[in-house]
C-alpha cells in the first residue's frame, strides 16, 4: 500500500518472516517504508505508539528508511488518518504541515501522472 499523507509517503508491506524463511512474510507485522528519515519521524512524532520504534536505515533498498510495526498498531494509525481528513486541498495541507519543498513537489508530478488515468484511452 502506497500512502500519500500530510506527514509523508509511506510504503506498507508485511514484514518479512525472518523467523524462518525470508522470502515468507508475517502477516500480523508491517514494515512502514519511506524514502527520506523524515517523514518517518513525522509520523513517530505524530503517532506516539510509533515513536519508540528504531528506525532502519537500509542504503541499499528501495526504501532506505523503515520501520517494524504490528499490524494491530498500524491499524490504529491509519485509522486516525482517516479521521484527520479536515482540509479541501490536499497538497496544500501538506506543504502546511511539512513545509517541505521537494515532498510537495513530488507529490505535483504524482498528480500530474495520475491525472492521466481518466483521460480517454486512444
Amino acid at each position: 500500500m502506497w500512502l500519500f499523507t500530510q506527514y509523508g509517503f509511506y510504503s506498507v508491506v508485511c514484514a518479512r518472516d525472518l523467523q524462518g524463511n525470508p522470502s515468507r512474510v508475517d502477516s500480523n507485522t508491517l514494515m512502514v517504508r519511506a524514502r527520506t528519515r523524515r517523514h518517518i519521524e513525522s509520523l513517530q512524532k505524530r503517532f506516539p505508539q510509533l515513536a519508540s520504534l528504531p528506525i532502519a536505515d537500509t542504503p541499499n533498498t528501495d526504501y532506505r528508511f523503515r520501520i517494524v510495526v504490528p499490524k494491530p498498531i498500524w491499524v490504529e494509525v491509519a485509522q486516525e488518518f482517516a479521521s484527520e481528513v479536515d482540509y479541501g486541498n490536499f497538497k496544500d495541507r501538506a506543504y502546511s504541515r511539512s513545509g517541505d519543498d521537494r515532498y510537495v513537489d513530488a507529490l505535483h508530478d504524482v498528480w500530474d501522472v495520475m491525472e492521466r488515468l481518466q483521460r480517454p484511452s486512444r
